[in-house]
């Protein structure tokens, strides 16, 4: 019997069982490497120790840019679907990947570390670059791993066990790099950050394969199916137009938060913080209210569905943008940084835990790691576009003028929630018997 299917899963009972599973403490290891090396390559720590050597906003938001692999996952996913990486194959599909991808990130990771963006950024580039690849690999093999293991309505449970182990690497990524690049400098930080990559690395080698579908195992013959199959069968479930209306409102639904996200470093040292306050409120406190945010979610989920949820989390994304605003009109006020904090890690662990179970409804198991990338990259690519030019828009208003503008864009996403209200369906509650 499948241990994340046993019985109904329903509100908190639903994520004490899914905490008492061995399947849910795997999770919670792999959501440690996926969480790690994200803010080191894609995100906050990065931009700041680009913005600690000197350069200027522009061309760190350029820079980012060069995290895409993040976007574009679901292009290579199909391989993920269909084949076992050739060096790890006797670990099965699933674990191969994993395997091969989480090596690559550690050796990403100790590479950025020896590089010096502020003499020549072409190193750097080249190396975010590879260990972008390799950690959006690795997040498309965690992903299709966690759907496999769990019907839909555990989902929110088991993406809230994810999400613990995702935001404890982002505490130790953020805060912990931080506090080490404050003391020890950055090359240190990167170091200590590529050898915690042995953790999910040893869960790799010792946790099970799942077993894939018998649907997915007759299409192994079909290599050229593998890459259309994924995406015909997403329409021919939900058609063309409802289809592509699901896939819209993903794109848009964290757009606040994301089109926020590179400019947040160079907006707390901006602010007067020192890289020591970033890393105890943005990276250590906050991360922990967004932890909480995300048990939060699971409950509501499982507890009142999806539709409810979507609603308030999309809102709660929009409006904790506003809390940057108080931050700007007081800054050096450690009050004011905790303030926004609590308010946008809250919600966007909220609203985090709610779309990965929405998004993992809409998953045709067969092929999980190619449907789910390709949502997940619509989540996150308007706001990473915008957020690669975000620098020039500060530059040429001011952080108020940003941060309100960009709590303004969830009125689209709001009126095609309100078109979608009636067609989205909540997941039947399920039981297994085993």
């Amino acid at each position: 019997m499948n241990d994340a299917a046993a019985g109904a899963y329903k509100g908190w009972r639903g994520i004490r069982r899914a905490f008492g599973t061995p399947s849910a403490f795997t999770l919670l290891l792999l959501g440690f490497g996926s969480g790690l090396p994200f803010l080191l390559i894609a995100s906050m720590t990065l931009s700041t120790r680009l913005r600690d050597v000197g350069l200027d906003l522009g061309s760190i938001g350029l820079i980012s840019l060069a995290s895409f692999f993040y976007l574009l996952k679901f292009l290579w996913a199909p391989l993920i679907d269909r084949y076992a990486f050739p060096l790890t194959a006797f670990l099965g599909r699933r674990r191969s990947w994993l395997l091969a991808s989480q090596i690559g990130v550690t050796a990403g990771l100790a590479a950025l570390a020896l590089t010096r963006p502020e003499m020549d950024v072409t190193a750097l580039v080249i190396w975010v670059l590879i260990a972008s690849f390799a950690g959006a690999t690795q997040d498309s093999a965690v992903d299709a791993y966690r759907i496999e293991i769990a019907p839909v309505d555990a989902q929110a449970a088991l993406a809230a066990t994810y999400t613990l182990g995702y935001r404890i690497g982002l505490i130790l990524a953020g805060a912990g790099a931080l506090y080490l690049a404050e003391f020890r400098g950055w090359q240190t930080a990167y170091l200590a950050m590529a050898a915690l990559m042995l953790l999910p690395i040893v869960t790799t080698l010792l946790c099970r394969e799942p077993v894939a579908p018998e649907a997915t195992v007759q299409r192994r013959i079909d290599f050229f199916g593998a890459f259309w199959q994924p995406f015909s069968s997403f329409f021919s479930t939900n058609g063309l137009v409802l289809g592509l209306a699901l896939l819209v409102f993903v794109g848009l639904f964290k757009f606040p938060d994301q089109v926020i996200g590179v400019m947040a470093g160079p907006f707390y040292l901006d602010s007067g913080y020192s890289k020591a306050d970033i890393a105890t409120v943005s990276k250590l406190y906050g991360v922990w209210m967004g932890i909480a945010g995300a048990f939060l979610g699971g409950v509501a989920v499982a507890a009142f569905g999806f539709r409810r949820m979507l609603f308030l989390a999309a809102i709660g994304v929009a409006v904790s943008n506003l809390a940057f605003v108080l931050m700007a009109q007081y800054p050096s006020q450690i009050w004011a940084f905790y303030a926004a904090i609590s308010a946008d890690n809250l919600f966007q662990g909220f609203a985090g835990v709610v779309l990965i179970a929405f998004m993992s409804s809409l998953t045709d198991r067969n092929f999980t790691a190619t449907q789910y990338a390709l949502l997940v990259s619509l989540a996150n690519l308007p706001g990473k576009f915008v957020g690669g030019l975000s620098g020039y828009i500060v530059e040429a208003s001011s952080y108020v003028a940003f941060f309100v503008l960009s709590a303004l864009t969830v009125v689209p996403t709001m009126m095609l929630l309100m078109w979608l209200w009636g067609r989205i369906q909540e997941p039947v509650r399920h039981v297994e018997q085993g």
